[in-house]
């Protein structure tokens, strides 16, 4: 990486958090693990920044909003991907009905997703 300023650095690591949103967003997990190693790197080298330019808090501003983003973003995704395997992990089959009218479990295993044919 090159010595820069720090709005420089603000801006590259603004760059690459949208830029990793797009590359998940397209499931480009190349690209999107491009753009983590460069943030990454960017936040290496900003954590050592003690004090902040008035002019570059904007900047910072829509960093942490593009960051916030991204958290949404693989969070739901996440829960979207738990409630799926939630839904497949479940049982197929309905309970069925012994002669006095009792209800019986079946012998199915209820995974959709067994890996059994």
């Amino acid at each position: 990486m090159h010595a820069g300023t720090t709005r420089e650095h603000l801006l590259a690591l603004k760059d690459a958090i949208v830029r990793e949103r797009h590359e998940a967003i397209n499931l480009n997990i190349d690209g999107m693990y491009a753009a983590m190693k460069e943030k990454e790197e960017l936040l290496r080298v900003l954590a050592h920044v003690t004090n902040l330019d008035e002019v570059d808090k904007d900047i910072a501003s829509q960093v942490r909003h593009e960051n916030r983003r991204n958290a949404f973003l693989f969070k739901s995704t996440l829960g979207w991907i738990r409630e799926t395997m939630e839904f497949f992990g479940k049982k197929t089959s309905s309970s069925t009905y012994s002669a006095n009218a009792g209800t019986i479990s079946s012998n199915v295993n209820g995974r959709l997703l067994s890996g059994r044919i």
